[in-house]
């Protein structure tokens, strides 16, 4: 049992009291063999993490890079859009088929590659049946039985959702087991709210002595209304690339087609990211507050000269209210 902080004990106290809580399974924190670049991408869901990624990792590829990818998504759909729709075999679920075997995990049964880019999915449990979290946590161990941090990599792009706040999640930034976080968003609140969450993570681990920056921000979908741009202005950190709104990249990222391709139409924009992301260096963002996420958009978007109006016990009781004489006893003080 851990004692709890007392009412005298300081913010900062109180902070490092909960981060020293470990979890249940140790997370191994060593550094890797070589100079490696682990980096966190972080995003609300379906903001096209997936898609920014299978792009950037291919062009890295191309540039002559060692790039592993690993989907830390439990939707395990990191991977698809790279292997042209085919689903990847998931670490999870390969680990507890091998278990009830009686067999070994081998690297082969869970990492594939694709003209020179390695990627594998850590997967998560069945709907309702297990915590996504605690999933990336036994993902990690295992990886690190196969010799992840002996492994010979320039990157290793780990894919996670941003819009859960949960500690198997934020693992990356919690215990330093990568150098730095890029957010993907958009022209919106919900995902400005999701980037600005994981800023405050970042933030808030700051304060307790970690070590993770926030490189930039990934506009996608840009449509040039100029809220992500805003939004990484305030923030304080800058912004990598933004992917146009354009019907070329939305038909051939539903088909399952790479379009960051060396040569190709879109191949300046992820060579430039991909050089943005390696050399970006770790930055300590200024998170907003409620009302300043808010001040990005329009009055008209956000509904910001709505008035609260706090209800009534008459109103919860759809009339008047009756006023009922107290039963309770008050004692004259001696």
């Amino acid at each position: 049992m851990i004692d709890g902080p007392t009412p005298d004990t300081s913010y900062d106290e109180r902070l490092r009291a909960e981060a020293a809580v470990e979890p249940e399974v140790p997370v191994h924190t060593g550094e890797p063999t070589r100079e490696t670049q682990i980096i966190a991408i972080y995003g609300k869901g379906g903001i096209g993490k997936s898609f920014t990624l299978a792009n950037l990792s291919y062009m890295m590829a191309q540039q002559g890079k060692r790039v592993l990818l690993i989907g830390c998504d439990p939707k395990s759909d990191t991977t698809s859009l790279l292997f042209g729709g085919k689903s990847c075999p998931t670490i999870i679920e390969t680990s507890s088929r091998k278990k009830a075997a009686g067999e070994e995990v081998a690297i082969g049964d869970v990492c594939f590659k694709r003209d020179g880019v390695f990627a594998m999915e850590l997967g998560g449990p069945e709907v309702g049946r297990g915590c996504g979290g605690r999933g990336i946590i036994h993902g990690f161990e295992l990886l690190e039985k196969l010799g992840f941090h002996e492994w010979g990599f320039d990157y290793v792009l780990l894919d996670f959702l941003g819009d859960v706040v949960c500690g198997g999640f934020g693992l990356p930034i919690a215990r330093d087991m990568c150098q730095k976080v890029i957010v993907v968003g958009s022209n919106d609140m919900q995902s400005l709210y999701v980037a600005n969450n994981v800023c405050s993570a970042v933030e808030y681990f700051r304060k307790l002595g970690g070590n993770v920056g926030v490189a930039g921000l990934v506009i996608n979908k840009d449509d040039g209304t100029g809220e992500a741009q805003a939004f990484a202005d305030a923030v304080g950190i800058p912004v990598l690339a933004a992917i146009p709104q354009n019907d070329d990249i939305r038909r051939k990222s539903a088909n399952y087609e790479i379009v960051g391709r060396p040569g190709g139409q879109w191949a300046s924009l992820f060579e430039q990211l991909g050089v943005a992301v390696g050399e970006a260096p770790p930055l300590r963002p200024t998170p907003l507050t409620s009302d300043g996420l808010l001040a990005l958009f329009s009055g008209e978007t956000t509904g910001r000269d709505v008035v609260l109006s706090p209800a009534s016990q008459a109103d919860m009781r759809g009339g008047e209210l009756v006023e009922v004489p107290s039963l309770e006893v008050i004692y004259d003080t001696v």
